[in-house]
């Protein structure tokens, strides 16, 4: 159940439970907001960067295991959101304190400025792979064009219904039309593996390139940036384990889904492109299409939060004008800016965020009133320093011991600490549930 809205918030929303009356969401919106969120064609290219490093099997392994543990991580904070009421910003509050959590936060809103762009930019180029595969688009002016046809579309869903579009759109007519592509596309290129050779190309072996651990750390990096996110959408539930199975379902079949098609399309059509390759399927221009226009949910969902973010800090501005204020500059950012490189943008996000919801999860996980944790103190030092540390543990991990990986080691260090001094640092008189 929401906690009832603490006047210390002075008003802003996005740091005090949301009304029960405004939670709307049951487990199947989680479920379908998550598995649409976690389909993108970003997915796909980072699913076709672990080969020729890995092998075949080793590489369906890692990608099977990390989804599943990242959408765990994402469920786990789902719950924490949906129980609490409270936004990602508000979590941060509770658990670093009201003046540190603004770093946080802020850190929060480039990340998603970042991530908004790359979606800008994925929108574009393959915006442009279809319009010259049917034979048009050819000139200088049109990639422009395609970035504010794109950045004009996100600003019409801003200015409407978070909630509605998610129970009226997605779930009812977005969500089937993407799975349709996913299938058609699945089927088209096992159909080639089959032709190559389906059990030479399962026993291919990698060429040594990345460890398993290293691996496992670039599949859990793409949920871990959901991590931010996910409360901000969470909090509209009904019920806290309803928001769990639901977030956990839906992202780990979209997460393993996409990894996989990017595995197997690098496998059996080796191209620097992953969007020409997915062209050149049998009806790859339709279901490129389709899931072209899925990945406006996620540039979506990426400004909703970050106006989320945006409103904590400056609660005079409204969640949709600070939306349609990050629209406008990630659409400028797009025409700008080369986004292309992924791996090392990821890299460095999970060095950021994986300790920072290490600590989060630990010191909030079964408490009986986060809300009255928002406005308690100005710093937690114990959590900050934690943090810290996790930051420095995930970048020596990433530095010295490579082939060991750094999401798990720093996820585990930070959550044990922190949850080894939760009660002395202050949360002590508060009840916890088991």
């Amino acid at each position: 159940m929401a906690n009832t809205p603490l006047p210390s918030a002075g008003g802003n929303t996005a740091l005090t439970p949301l009304p029960q009356g405004d939670r709307l969401f049951g487990w199947r919106d989680h479920a379908a907001l998550w598995l649409s969120l976690g389909v993108g064609l970003l997915v796909m290219q980072i699913g076709a960067y672990l080969v020729p490093a890995l092998g075949t099997q080793a590489a369906l392994s890692v990608i099977i295991c990390g989804s599943v543990l990242g959408a765990g991580l994402l469920a786990w904070t789902a719950k924490i959101g949906c129980d609490s009421g409270l936004s990602s910003a508000g979590l941060m509050h509770a658990t670093y304190g009201s003046h540190f959590a603004r770093l946080p936060v802020l850190l929060n809103i480039v990340q998603l400025i970042g991530w908004t762009t790359f979606e800008l930019v994925v929108m574009r180029d393959g915006t442009m792979a279809i319009a010259r595969q049917s034979g048009g688009a050819t000139g200088t002016l049109w990639p422009l064009l395609a970035t504010l046809l794109w950045g004009g579309v996100l600003l019409a869903l801003l200015s409407g219904s978070m909630v509605k579009l998610v129970r009226k759109f997605i779930g009812r007519y977005g969500l089937p039309l993407v799975i349709a592509s996913l299938l058609w596309l699945s089927w088209q290129f096992l159909s080639k593996a089959s032709a190559q050779g389906f059990l030479a190309l399962w026993n291919r072996p990698g060429d040594g390139g990345m460890s398993t651990l290293s691996a496992l750390d670039l599949v859990i990096a793409m949920p871990v940036s959901w991590l931010p996110l996910v409360a901000d959408f969470a909090r509209h539930g009904r019920d806290g384990n309803s928001a769990l199975r639901g977030t956990w379902l839906g992202y780990a079949i979209a997460n393993i889904w996409c990894y996989a098609l990017g595995l197997l399309v690098a496998l059996t059509t080796p191209s620097t492109d992953l969007v020409a390759a997915l062209l050149l399927a049998q009806g790859g221009l339709i279901a490129l299409g389709l899931i072209l226009i899925d990945e406006v949910d996620n540039a979506y969902g990426d400004l909703y939060s970050g106006s989320v973010a945006g409103h904590s800090l400056k609660p005079s501005w409204s969640v949709r004008r600070w939306g349609m204020a990050l629209a406008v500059l990630c659409t400028a950012l797009a025409l700008v800016l080369p986004m292309h490189s992924l791996e090392p943008f990821l890299l460095m996000l999970s060095s950021v965020f994986v300790p920072l919801y290490g600590v989060i999860l630990a010191r909030l996980a079964g408490q009986a009133n986060v809300a009255a944790l928002v406005s308690e103190r100005k710093v937690n030092h114990s959590a900050v320093v934690i943090w810290l540390l996790g930051v420095a543990c995930y970048h020596l991990c990433a530095q010295l011991a490579p082939g060991w990986g750094a999401a798990l080691p720093t996820l585990a260090l930070t959550f044990v600490l922190a949850r080894v001094t939760r009660f002395r640092a202050g949360n002590s008189g508060l009840t916890a549930r088991a």
